[in-house]
């Protein structure tokens, strides 16, 4: 069998092959005797009708097991004379069949990146400390008691910063109202009646609260406020936005005291003790995640700065539409109008793009330290994975393996525990430093 390999650039590879024609003979003669052995033929008993007839009969059968057979075998053998990792084995292209019976055909192929390893044991990594702080414990039990707040009306004196306004209001741009100007709807931005608002530099929209402040219930004030530049309505961004604003009614909350009275309202039967106790926990096993994630997204940074390499382009394309689907997927959950997320489609397929190169580029290096790591997922670590994810879908274990093996998704899960673990082990070998100045972040 005569292999030819020329590598091209975005590991792309194209392969020519000629099959000699003893080789394709021999297959050949396997596969008819195979037909010849269990087709029943009309006139014939099993197994005793000639071979022309059977060659005959079955051509069509014979002709594409006897490719199929061939390109494969020739796939395997160019693997192990070229050492090729292989992402994937184009449709075989220009079959032809040569004078002395033997064939040659042509396949494009997709390589794996070729990925040299810095090194990656010991990598530095600063992380907050793992305790949660009790002001971040004190915080959560003050969005309880505003949650249950009562609010009463203030009399006697005008708005002021941490009050809460109901208003009625308008807006334009540019001297027409908001919508006209984008052409298409503008949600909340254009106006609102009975519009609850908490007089605080985080709410609504920036600056807009502060210009509140002083007015009295039955005021009316045109508000203007300039939106920044990140902005999620493109067409707004640097744009003046005037409200045509009328201050309703002026409430502040009464907030209950955090005793038990109102740990019984939150959970029957508990202490406020208990209470605070229960939330210390969940902030805990949550900080705990935020810190190993930030764990993981160093390690990433660290390597997607000392490593480059090229990446097939059809695994970039397809990783960035599976990108940009999860971020419009997150701003349909968030709220936006379609219109919003088309306004952006530019930006998110940007977005999309650049962490697409990072995730691939990150799970080639992943899979490279689990090759020279000898890390590997046993059938048993496979199939308890997949029970899990069986039990979390409430679907039956057996039933959802044989749909996965069915469905040819056992390699790629097995691929991702190896990638788990090689995360794992990264982390583990890594050099953690905790310090109270790092903000606890998640990306």
């Amino acid at each position: 069998m005569n292999i030819v390999l020329e590598k091209l650039p975005k590991c792309v590879a194209t392969l020519r092959v000629e099959i000699p024609a003893e080789k394709v003979q021999v297959e050949r003669n396997q596969i008819v005797r195979k037909y010849s052995s269990k087709a029943r033929v009309p006139g014939f008993r099993t197994g005793k009708a000639p071979r022309t007839i059977i060659e005959k009969r079955f051509e069509k059968e014979i002709s594409e097991e006897l490719n199929e057979a061939l390109f494969n075998e020739a796939f395997d053998a160019a693997i192990k004379q070229e050492t090729l990792k292989v992402l994937e084995f184009g449709m075989p292209q220009d079959l032809t069949p040569l004078p002395d019976g033997g064939i040659s055909f042509v396949s494009i192929l997709t390589l794996a990146p070729e990925v040299t390893l810095p090194e990656y044991k010991g990598i530095s990594v600063t992380v907050p400390p793992a305790a949660v702080p009790d002001e971040e414990v004190q915080t959560q039990l003050a969005a309880l008691q505003e949650r249950f707040a009562d609010f009463k009306d203030i009399e006697g004196r005008p708005a002021a910063m941490g009050d809460f306004a109901v208003l009625d209001y308008s807006s334009t741009v540019q001297g027409k109202p908001t919508e006209e100007f984008l052409g298409k709807p503008a949600g909340y931005l254009s106006g609102r009646e009975g519009f609850w608002v908490r007089l605080d530099e985080k709410a609504f929209l920036p600056g807009f609260a502060a210009q509140l402040v002083g007015m009295n219930p039955g005021d009316s004030k045109e508000i203007t406020v300039t939106l920044p530049e990140d902005f999620p309505v493109a067409d707004l961004q640097n744009h003046e936005m005037v409200f045509s604003t009328t201050l309703k009614e002026l409430k502040e909350a009464v907030l209950p005291a955090l005793d038990n009275e109102l740990a019984a309202k939150l959970a029957p039967g508990k202490t406020m003790d208990e209470i605070t106790e229960i939330i210390r926990e969940n902030m805990q096993g949550e900080r705990e995640r935020k810190i190993n994630d930030m764990k993981v997204n160093q390690i990433v940074a660290h390597f997607n700065a000392l490593v480059d390499f090229e990446l097939p382009e059809e695994l970039v394309s397809q990783e960035t539409q599976s990108q940009a689907d999860a971020m419009v997927q997150r701003g349909v959950q968030s709220g936006m109008t379609e219109d919003e997320i088309a306004s952006q489609q530019a930006e998110i397929f940007a977005s999309a793009g650049h962490q697409a190169i990072s995730n691939l580029r990150t799970n080639f290096i992943l899979q490279e330290i689990a090759r020279a790591e000898k890390i590997t997922a046993s059938d048993a670590e496979l199939v308890n994975h997949l029970a899990r994810i069986a039990q979390s879908r409430n679907v039956a274990p057996k039933k959802f393996i044989k749909d996965v093996q069915r469905s040819g998704r056992l390699a790629s899960i097995r691929s991702s525990i190896i990638t788990g673990k090689a995360i794992d082990f990264l982390i583990e070998h890594a050099n953690v430093a905790e310090s109270a100045e790092t903000a606890l972040t998640e990306e």
